[in-house]
């Protein structure tokens, strides 16, 4: 990526081929276990609250679950006849941390969800979370598996989901790690499935944490890396009514087919933010 960015101590870089080698050596594997090791000791060191999983902003949460459910209402509507009331719908939480988002979200729409998580306390409390007498949903609907695997290591069952759903998690894989996590997971998608990701934008190139381990990117860099997985956005859009001091936040749903042209949105300029949203 031929794009500057600097990490959460100020330092610049003039670009990310520069900051990876850095961070993650050039083929060195203990060093990229290092990155990942230090990212996952992070979060094991958070609890598992509401508070814990979004950085002490918690308060945030309902906004962003009605920016997300507006989202998904839109694309199942366009995608699935009947938006897929008549099919059984099964889904995938990546990074799923406590369940927040199956939880008030996913699990109301997919008849199964499975998740994936890598920090056991968070899984653990999903678990708990997600027990059918603490969910306000008819049998039809559960939590079908816990997977306490990194993204990194994770490859699903052939043609099970019809959305995949990445929240929060994807900046914490490097460039290499990310496009064959998606190479991977498009064997998980059922014909017609797509992912939705949603994540911190950059305003532009990216933002390194020191602390977290973690990439937030700007629009364009996420955009070269779809390009590179051969990922196409169907549609997307810029979550509102969150705290100026965070970073923006933009929500994707992508498609492993090209869509129509009617289909293609278009660009608009995000604003960067001094804060990370976990």
């Amino acid at each position: 990526m031929e794009m500057g960015g600097l990490d959460s101590d100020g330092r610049k870089f003039k670009n990310a081929e520069e900051m990876w080698r850095e961070e993650v050596g050039d083929g060195d594997s203990q060093k990229k276990s290092q990155w990942y090791n230090k990212g996952i000791k992070y979060w094991q060191g958070v609890e598992a609250t509401m508070d814990g999983v979004l950085g002490g902003y918690g308060h945030v949460n309902a906004a962003d679950i009605k920016a997300s459910e507006d989202f998904l209402n839109a694309i199942l509507a366009e995608r699935f006849p009947d938006a897929g009331r008549g099919r059984r719908l099964v889904a995938l939480d990546c990074g799923s941390g406590i369940g927040r988002v199956t939880k008030n979200l996913l699990i109301r729409y997919f008849n199964e969800v499975d998740l994936l998580e890598p920090v056991l306390h968070f899984l653990e409390s999903a678990r708990v979370n997600l027990a059918p007498e603490n969910l306000m949903v008819s049998e039809l609907h559960k939590a079908a598996n816990f997977y306490c695997v990194p993204l990194q290591e994770f490859t699903p069952d052939a043609e099970r989901y019809d959305v995949i759903w990445v929240q929060w998690c994807i900046g914490h894989l490097a460039d290499d790690d990310f496009m064959a996590f998606f190479k991977r997971a498009k064997v998980g998608l059922k014909p017609g499935g797509l992912f939705i990701l949603k994540e911190n934008i950059a305003r532009t190139g990216f933002v390194l944490d020191n602390e977290d381990k973690s990439l937030t990117r700007s629009d364009s860099y996420f955009k070269e890396l779809f390009n590179q997985c051969g990922l196409y956005i169907y549609k997307m859009k810029d979550q509102k009514e969150f705290p100026d001091e965070l970073f923006a936040v933009k929500i994707y749903a992508l498609t492993t087919e090209m869509p129509r042209q009617g289909n293609r949105p278009r660009s608009k300029r995000t604003t960067n933010r001094p804060a990370i949203i976990r």
